[in-house]
């Protein structure tokens, strides 16, 4: 009778420390005090295809992907020659630009709602989730995106998102575009935290490369499984989702 009660107090003893243990574990604080992310980490640029589908059966993905691709080059562009403007503005011209090249043509009515589509993109089927995780664990939610803040505003309200950023921050404050340093210096003053306490998750390989450059700790959601950038520094860690940049934050 003895020897049951030692070996119920050992049992006892056992799952007390395991509960201290694991309570000490999902206590401990995150990694990083803030995250700032880039908008397409959240929202998936290929959430205006249908809307391009409809103006242009059968050639959706392409005039979509085209038209991303001269938006990028624009903003680089203007990032180099000093002329930055509101990036709504720069949709438009990518826009025309890419319909010219493409012989293609579209009516008012049309062109208005393929710029709408990208004032209603659709969330990642895993951010919003993701974003309530880093939430609940006390990590501070930004963002750094060329997109205006009208932009940015008209898609988190649509999505219902606008309770879990801390700032909705767009490099239009400092008139900046990324990859500049000093499009990513505004995380920094607008948080009031060390470069070591922020990271800053990418879509692009191309911000991944800019942000590891001015020295945050970068995770690369890399959605569309592309190459690593070929400029000698590369993010601190990559996955497809947003599962690898929670275990990236939290653990």
């Amino acid at each position: 009778m003895r020897v049951a009660s030692i070996f119920m107090a050992v049992l006892v003893a056992c799952a007390g420390m395991a509960f201290a243990a694991a309570d000490t574990f999902a206590a401990s604080p995150p990694r990083y005090k803030a995250v700032a992310f880039d908008y397409f980490v959240i929202f998936d640029p290929n959430s205006v295809v249908p809307q391009v589908e409809k103006v242009f059966p059968g050639k959706g993905l392409e005039v979509s992907k085209a038209w991303r691709g001269k938006l990028f080059e624009y903003s680089f562009l203007r990032s180099i020659t000093g002329r930055q403007d509101d990036f709504f503005k720069l949709i438009e011209a990518a826009l025309d630009y890419t319909l010219e090249a493409m012989k293609l043509t579209a009516s008012p009515e049309d062109k208005g709602a393929l710029l709408e589509a990208y004032l209603t993109l659709s969330p990642w089927p895993d951010a919003i989730d993701g974003l309530k995780k880093l939430k609940a664990a006390g990590v501070r939610i930004i963002t750094i995106s060329n997109f205006s803040k009208k932009m940015l505003t008209a898609n988190a309200e649509n999505a219902g998102i606008v309770d879990l950023v801390d700032e909705l921050l767009s490099t239009e404050v400092n008139g900046s575009y990324k990859p500049e340093p000093r499009a990513y210096e505004l995380g920094l003053e607008h948080l009031g935290l060390k470069k070591e306490e922020v990271a800053f998750a990418a879509f692009g390989g191309w911000d991944a490369y800019g942000a590891k450059s001015f020295g945050y700790s970068t995770y690369w959601v890399n959605r569309f499984n592309l190459p690593t950038e070929k400029l000698g520094i590369v993010a601190d860690s990559t996955s497809y989702s947003f599962a690898g940049l929670l275990d990236f934050v939290l653990k």
